[in-house]
């Protein structure tokens, strides 16, 4: 199998600062949702790649993925450049572990993540699994400032399609606002301010939580959540929480 199967550019959004999200028409092989690809250019004759995972469904296309550019890296630059019929490469398969065939039984699904790492659960949420298996549903997403909360009328529009069983949670940490939390997600679980919020607890025995983020942000939330007695899931030790570094 080739490393790289080209795409077509589809569309480019820019949603507020350095956020992108990219659409591109592309053959890859089946993945599930919550899994990365790569997406390439070719700079100075050689491939420079970074993996980005599926915003779009297993079923729906194009393709979609959400980043952010950062200025001194070799491909984001150039990515946010892109117009609609450019060319593109990715990965013909894709990889990761945070999906949920890997997350236990339980009743209630958190998705912690911290900037462009909300694109995954984006994927997770648009399929029928966590509807089906779980009683609540909620997504948390954490920015330093509100215009940095992407993809509100798609996440409006699962509150409307799941009303009851689906709750939003924005966490704001570089302003002040009325209608989100501040600070980070590790304070707000620690002081029980992100269970007031979402109206359900946090517990061992019915919470299963997806966290995707910066390193740190990973790092903090898995402590926070190990102080009120859960831990991290492995197929040999099954635990309550899945995680994921997205940077």
């Amino acid at each position: 199998m080739s490393k790289w199967v080209e795409g077509t550019v589809v569309a480019q959004k820019h949603w507020a600062g350095h956020l992108f999200s990219l659409q591109v028409d592309a053959e890859v092989a089946p993945f599930q949702a919550g899994q990365f690809t790569k997406l390439a250019l070719a700079v100075d004759g050689e491939m420079v790649g970074r993996p980005y995972s599926f915003v779009n469904a297993p079923t729906e296309r194009p393709h979609e993925f959400y980043y952010v550019v950062l200025p001194e890296h070799p491909l984001t630059p150039r990515l946010c450049k892109l117009e609609a019929g450019d060319t593109i490469y990715l990965t013909p398969k894709a990889s990761g572990f945070l999906t949920l065939s890997e997350v236990p039984p339980g009743e209630h699904l958190w998705l912690l993540a911290s900037g462009t790492a909300l694109g995954p659960f984006l994927s997770i949420l648009k399929t029928e699994a966590p509807w089906q298996r779980f009683e609540r549903v909620v997504l948390v997403h954490a920015v330093r400032r509100a215009e940095e909360l992407s993809y509100q009328d798609l996440i409006q529009s699962l509150q409307a399609q799941h009303a009851g069983k689906f709750v939003f949670v924005p966490v704001i940490s570089g302003e002040d606002s009325d209608f989100a939390l501040g600070g980070r997600i590790p304070k707000a679980i620690e002081d029980g301010r992100l269970e007031a919020k979402a109206g359900i607890r946090l517990e061992a025995q019915s919470s299963r939580l997806m966290v995707c983020g910066n390193p740190a942000m990973v790092a903090d939330t898995v402590h926070a959540l190990q102080e009120r007695g859960l831990k991290k899931h492995r197929r040999r030790d099954p635990g309550q929480i899945s995680v994921e570094n997205y940077w």
